[in-house]
């Protein structure tokens, strides 16, 4: 069946240009890409308990049963994950992502640290609530392309935009130059939770909170203007296009250290060290006599939310499947050693928690 290639908006998804529509998962976006056909691929997959709205949307899109090719993602940080495992085992289908984003994908090691003292806004003050773990698809997790070539997708190319994670990758159509940024720049502001409302649109810099090399950030910021997009559909906010989009994409490179990198914080002048296995170290946590105040708006920034994700659940039900373990897709493993887990017995708020090295 042939994707709906309406102009308009459809039940569960937003257009973006022509064969691309997303959907927004409460205040982060996913996407999905038609291949013609009737074949398709999703980029990203959420916030958790998103796995039934996504399905809905395909079969909107794409016809009943319908199933991806692959999943692509951006990078693995929980809000752009939340659906992945749940997915790539019903649909048996690859997950590709970059190799410096692996041990997050594969149990092995959590994310630095968010810093909840940078960007003033709900967004930032609760992101210390945010899940730590990694999660765990070692069975469907597979390289991207060496050569950044996107398997399926002939027009794209894939990209390395670290600085907002080190393994943070782009996708770009060459066609008509539709940039998927993810979060090496967002189209909203992203540490606010008026912003996850109101939708107002303007280039930022990445979520501050979840930032942990700057100078690399603002090489990929500088990297992705250089492809001079026509259209940019980000990690959060709507897509931009045109003269708009581009003249704002020139004045964020310009101007990153200004108006991207804030003035404190804990990695604005050390970054974190990650490597192929994980975290490596960070810089010590920026003492901050704010912290009751941060507490207090990040709970209840955190309830506003979850009122929102739950009326989008629309009380969908989880069942339990068996899924069958052979893979007809491991012509690019990259693993050639079994993964080795940290115990179990580590609480799930300690920020050091399934990490290779923290200080």
């Amino acid at each position: 069946m042939e994707a709906n290639d309406k102009n308009n908006h459809t039940k569960h998804t937003f257009p973006v240009a022509p064969g691309i529509w997303g959907m927004k998962t409460v205040f982060v976006n996913l996407y999905f890409i038609s291949e013609g056909n009737g074949a398709w691929t999703l980029v990203d997959t959420g916030i958790y308990g998103s796995a039934g709205k996504i399905k809905a949307a395909a079969e909107e899109l794409f016809g009943p049963h319908s199933k991806p090719k692959s999943i692509l993602l951006t990078h693995g940080h929980f809000d752009h994950i939340g659906a992945v495992k749940e997915l790539a085992a019903e649909w048996q289908v690859p997950v590709y992502a970059h190799p410096l984003e692996l041990p997050y994908l594969t149990g092995q090691s959590s994310y630095p640290p968010p810093d909840p003292s940078v960007g003033g806004g709900g967004m930032a003050y609760m992101s210390f609530l945010y899940p730590k773990k990694p999660i765990d698809i070692t069975s469907n997790v597979e390289l991207l392309p060496q050569d950044g070539t996107v398997p399926g997708l002939t027009d794209w190319h894939w990209i390395h935009t670290p600085g907002h994670t080190a393994g943070h990758v782009s996708f770009f159509r060459d066609t008509d130059r539709v940039l998927l940024a993810g979060d090496a720049f967002i189209t909203r502001k992203g540490e606010s939770v008026t912003a996850v409302i109101t939708q107002k649109k303007h280039v930022y810099g990445p979520p501050k909170y979840y930032t942990t090399n700057w100078a690399q950030a603002h090489h990929s910021v500088e990297q992705l203007a250089n492809l001079n997009p026509a259209v940019a559909a980000t990690g959060h906010g709507m897509p931009m296009r045109g003269p708009e989009l581009r003249w704002q994409l020139e004045e964020l490179t310009r101007e990153f250290w200004s108006v991207a990198v804030p003035g404190h914080g804990r990695y604005v002048h050390e970054p974190a060290i990650t490597d192929e296995s994980g975290v490596v170290s960070v810089p010590p946590a920026v003492s901050n006599p704010a912290n009751k105040v941060m507490l207090a708006a990040g709970v209840v920034a955190l309830a506003g939310i979850a009122i929102l994700s739950m009326r989008n659940r629309n009380g969908h039900k989880k069942t339990r499947k068996t899924y069958t373990s052979e893979r007809p897709y491991s012509h690019n493993r990259p693993f050639t050693e079994p993964v080795v887990h940290t115990p179990d017995q580590v609480e799930d708020d300690d920020p050091q928690g399934h990490t290779n090295n923290y200080p």
